[in-house]
Parts: structure tokens; C-alpha cells; sequence
């Protein structure tokens, strides 16, 4: 198992802190450094800029928004990115939601599945540096009956292959990720609840004549180190209330069905209704703090130090830490350690 960072938003008034962790990554031999977007910053030029001024990391998208940018497009900023870095480049890609699609994008959020399959061939296509002609049910090109013409990526990539990698939470996107891509983004990833979620992920790659050798499975696992565990949750409370609670609507939430498969209906069904009535306080006090510890890392070192055992066991091959301490010197700190148990544990790979 490997170690990655995830930095989350740009913008936050961190930035400064968030360099710092990447260059504190790079030098302890982390594997990739994730950046996300949502309607603020663009992971792309984030990417850009740490890529820049780390050495050895890899850097990835997690993830650009398969709304926001044509295939075409995405192709040419992972083709440069890739170059830019001297190949340290990971694209990670994710539909977004009805509310950021539509509202944000001008995208109808209808038939992901099949969306994301198609640009997703695009995407290799281009890379590939093959001319690119497609007839879909979402992208044609070139469009029928006039000047355009099929045309090849000119920039090379260094990479025959750039990894690309999906984020998925429902099950039939699980499999679709399991065929087409070459890694998982995971979020609220349980080793609990892990069978559930790579079942599809192996009928995926079944389906493609593959096997789950080489497929990078990657959730992002809040880490918080300390004595109380009530203690290490609370800094956790907002991001799973946000999530489970307020990103999507009331109608479609995806984060909040994969807690009630989970077997946190009632939970989460609260957690909703606090969060949109703008009871934040509220929202976060009903995280069950089970929920939390199930998904997350927090605690003595010694108890994360045997808790990433059963992360290796559900198939986990790239843990990426997602810090929350308060200050840039106890994040620091947080990377420190988990590089520190993971060699204790005798997984690192």
C-alpha cells in the first residue's frame, strides 16, 4: 500500500499551507498529491503549480469535472500536465452533480453512465494521439456537415498510457469504473462495508477481460491522530455533515444513499434535514461518531497503525491522508506519521 495527499479546494486561504504539505509529501516519498474542484479553483492550474515545485510526487485531478470540459479539452490539459511534470500526471474524473452540472455548467445531468463512457473514450483516443472521430449519443466529432475535420493531439504526452482514474459511489458506476479506468477515487470508504463496493468493481474488470491486478483502489481517509477519539472526530463533523447533508439536493445526494447503505439511514436522513433547514450545529452533532471512525483514521498512532491492516485487506493500494488538524505544523506532522506507521505496519509497497 501506498501513501498519497489529498489538498482538497484551493482558495480556502491555505494555499501557502497546502504547498508546504505537497513539498513535505514529496520529500517523504508519498505517492501523488490529489487537487479537486468543485466552483472555485481549477484543479488543473493548482496541478501546474505543484508540480513545479515538487520533484518526485506524482500530481492528479480528483477530479476535473467531466461537465466542465469537453473531452477534447481534458485530453490536451492531461497531455500537458503530463509534460510539464515529466510524467507525473494522474486524471481523475467525476460527473459532478444535477446542481454544479446544470446550474454551474449549463450541463443536463442525464445518463452519466453513458456519458462518462463515451467521453472517457474520447479521452483515450486522443491521448493516443489517434485521429479523433466519434459518433455518440452525447459527443460527434467532427460535427456532420460542415468544415470540421478529425485531428491529432499534437503535444505528446511522456507517458504512452496516462493513468486514469474514476469516482464512484453507486454501484452500477462502480462497475463502469472497474472497465474503463485504471484506479478508483473513493470517498467514506469502509474496509466494513469494502465488499459491497469492489464486488462491482470486479465484475467491472471482469467484464473487460481484466483483473483487479494493477487497478489503483484510492479512497480519501481523514486522518486525525490523539488519545479521544470523540476528540479526533469533531474536526471531521462539518466535512461528513456537508457531504452527507448538503452536497446535492434533497432529491439526489449521493454521499447521503451510501451512508444509508451503509446502514446509517436514520443518520443520514437527519443529517439531511438539519443541514438544508441550515442547522449546521445540529447536522454535525448527528454524525454518529461510529460513522466517522468507520471511514476515517483517528486516534492513538498505535490504533491507526493496526486500523491500515484492514484497509489492505478490503484492497486498498493507495491510502491518500486528508488532513484536519488546526495548525500547518500538526499537518505537517499528520503526513509524518502516517509515513511512519505505515512502514511499522510492514505494508507499504
Amino acid at each position: 500500500m501506498k501513501l498519497g495527499l489529498n489538498l482538497g479546494y484551493w482558495g480556502a486561504g491555505n494555499d501557502a499551507d497546502n504547498l508546504a504539505l505537497a513539498r513535505e509529501a514529496d520529500r517523504l516519498g508519498y505517492a501523488v498529491v490529489w487537487a479537486a474542484e468543485a466552483y472555485g479553483s481549477d484543479a488543473a492550474t493548482v496541478l501546474a503549480w505543484v508540480a513545479a515545485q515538487t520533484e518526485r510526487i506524482d500530481v492528479g485531478s480528483a477530479v476535473f469535472q467531466i461537465p466542465g470540459r469537453t473531452p477534447a479539452n481534458t485530453a490536451m490539459t492531461a497531455a500537458t500536465l503530463d509534460t510539464l511534470s515529466g510524467g507525473r500526471f494522474r486524471l481523475g474524473l467525476g460527473v459532478s452533480g444535477p446542481q454544479v452540472s446544470e446550474g454551474w455548467h449549463g450541463v443536463r445531468f442525464d445518463r452519466p453512465l453513458a456519458r462518462t463512457r463515451e467521453y472517457v473514450a474520447i479521452v483515450r483516443k486522443a491521448l493516443a494521439r489517434e485521429k479523433v472521430s466519434f459518433e455518440g449519443e452525447f459527443f460527434t466529432l467532427p460535427l456532420p456537415d460542415g468544415p470540421g475535420k478529425a485531428l491529432t493531439l499534437t503535444v505528446h504526452p511522456v507517458r504512452e498510457r496516462i493513468p486514469l482514474y474514476l469516482a464512484a459511489i453507486g454501484p452500477k458506476n462502480l462497475e463502469l469504473t472497474g472497465e474503463i479506468a485504471d484506479g478508483w477515487l473513493a470517498i467514506f470508504f469502509s474496509p466494513e462495508n469494502a465488499e459491497e463496493l469492489m464486488a462491482p468493481l470486479r465484475a467491472g474488470r471482469a467484464k473487460a477481460g481484466l483483473a483487479m491486478d494493477g487497478f489503483d483502489v484510492v479512497p480519501t481517509v481523514p486522518v486525525v491522530f490523539g488519545d479521544d477519539l470523540a476528540q479526533c472526530a469533531e474536526p471531521l463533523r462539518f466535512y461528513t455533515a456537508l457531504y452527507v447533508g448538503g452536497m446535492g439536493s434533497r432529491d439526489k445526494n449521493f454521499y447521503n444513499e451510501l451512508a444509508t447503505r451503509m446502514g446509517y439511514g436514520e443518520a443520514a436522513a437527519e443529517i439531511q434535514e438539519k443541514y438544508l433547514a441550515k442547522d449546521y450545529p445540529g447536522a454535525m452533532a448527528a454524525v454518529p461518531l461510529d460513522f466517522i471512525d468507520r471511514t476515517s483514521l483517528i486516534g492513538p498512532r498505535d490504533r491507526v497503525r493496526d486500523r491500515l491492516a484492514a484497509y489492505a485487506e478490503a484492497g486498498v493500494t493507495t491510502l491518500t491522508v486528508a488532513t484536519y488538524a488546526a495548525t500547518l505544523e500538526e499537518r505537517l506532522a499528520t503526513l509524518r506519521t502516517m509515513a511512519e506507521v505505515l512502514d511499522e505496519s510492514g505494508l507499504a509497497g
